[in-house]
């Protein structure tokens, strides 16, 4: 596609945040995000399951609905669904092409990868109508290229430390880059969080004027949905959040099962036979994975294949995965931020896992572990590559097995 080429041009801008351009440009287009009826999610970890949540069961009331979300794991389009499914390749070029039209090429050379994105979203929806569209913000909220929509609601899911250079070193002033998508008068669901967090986030409502819901108020620790698809505890924590989301549209959650049961997010405690894929690359989203696998009964049963990005706290993430691995293969992911796999195997050692090796490509450490219950993780990229290399492409509908699924579990 041409997009992608000019995707990958804008790729020497990097990360830069701020919402003049992105202003400047959905005015030329003649603001088709005011058009859209927006629920609008941030967060560090978990905001991609809950939007695919909440957009399984709107779909599931008899909705249309878009779904903006990042990054993609293999194809572009992954990012851009309408009614459960990617949209194609020429439709989302042509959306695309109407942007570039639209706007003045002095502004349109500066704009950024995810800013052009995200302006192709909003024509794209635009043209399209959906009744309801989901959009996940890239990074932070404040000055996010999504923040220029107008939602109806607004979902902050569980906050932690990610993205620090940007954002803040702590987690209350992260909160407040997050707190940046909050709008007077639009209520706003926030999940799971410290008491520090809460506070800061209930503080930014109150100064902005908009309403605040917190999801454990809402919705007991026990009302998990009977058929939810995704496994992971932690996904049962993003299920809390989506069904509080759903009590203030005035959608009772118990009138979706179908979408509990339909919902489909790959590379997030994914199994595929004997192997469990997972995109944790922070400490909080190792935290929540090292949970998840404690209560599957993992322990010292796993071995781990991983690929990092240099970028990321690796020592912390690998400690905390540290109790669920009997031995570890480092590989490289498909991505130019990838530490070497004898890097990576280094500082495998350094936190003491077992057995550590490295492999020369994913395949290869696919097939020296051939029959193991085996752990993919470190990265979204790495995640991806293994849905290919295990012939799981993103989006692959499967049905939920909740039979099959407890029968593996008594053979974990």
């Amino acid at each position: 596609m041409k997009l992608i080429d000019d995707l990958q041009s804008r790729a020497r801008f990097g990360m830069n945040p701020g919402l003049e351009r992105m202003e400047a440009l959905i005015a030329a287009l003649g603001h088709p995000e005011r058009e859209l009826p927006a629920i609008h999610v941030a967060g560090t970890n978990g905001k991609g399951a809950v939007c695919a949540m909440l957009d399984a069961c709107l779909r599931a009331r008899g909705a249309r609905t878009g779904l903006y979300t990042s990054p993609h794991l293999v194809n572009l389009t992954e990012r851009f669904l309408f009614n459960g499914e990617p949209v194609s390749e020429e439709t989302l070029e042509a959306a695309w092409k109407r942007v570039l039209a639209s706007t003045p090429r002095e502004l349109t050379d500066n704009l950024s990868y995810f800013e052009v994105l995200t302006a192709t979203a909003f024509e794209l929806y635009c043209a399209l109508k959906p009744d309801e569209l989901i959009l996940e913000t890239g990074l932070g909220g404040r000055l996010d290229a999504t923040t220029v929509c107008r939602p109806k609601l607004c979902i902050i899911t569980r906050i932690g430390l990610d993205h620090c250079e940007w954002l803040g070193s702590t987690c209350e002033e992260i909160a407040v880059e997050k707190a940046g998508i909050m709008h007077k008068g639009v209520p706003v669901v926030v999940g799971m969080n410290s008491p520090s967090v809460k506070v800061v986030l209930e503080q930014s409502a109150r100064t902005i004027g908009a309403p605040i819901y917190f999801a454990e108020d809402l919705i007991p620790e026990t009302a998990v949905p009977a058929h939810l698809a995704l496994q992971g505890t932690f996904n049962q924590e993003n299920a809390r959040t989506v069904q509080a989301a759903l009590k203030v549209l005035g959608i009772e959650p118990e009138s979706v099962q179908e979408g509990w049961a339909r919902v489909v997010w790959n590379g997030r405690y994914q199994w595929i036979e004997n192997r469990l894929i997972d995109g944790a690359h922070n400490p909080p989203a190792a935290t929540a994975l090292a949970r998840a696998l404690a209560a599957d009964g993992l322990n010292g049963k796993l071995t781990l294949i991983a690929g990092f990005c240099g970028d990321k706290d690796v020592k912390a993430v690998l400690d905390l995965l540290k109790p669920f691995v009997r031995r570890a293969l480092a590989v490289k992911t498909n991505n130019p931020r990838s530490l070497e796999a004898e890097e990576l195997a280094a500082l495998m050692r350094t936190v003491g896992l077992p057995e550590v090796s490295a492999a020369s490509s994913l395949e290869a450490a696919l097939a020296a572990t051939e029959g193991e219950q085996t752990l993919i993780c470190g990265s979204l990229f790495l995640a991806g590559e293994a849905l290919v290399a295990l012939g799981h492409a993103p989006y692959h509908q499967t049905q939920f097995d909740a039979n099959e699924w407890l029968k593996r579990k008594e053979t974990m």
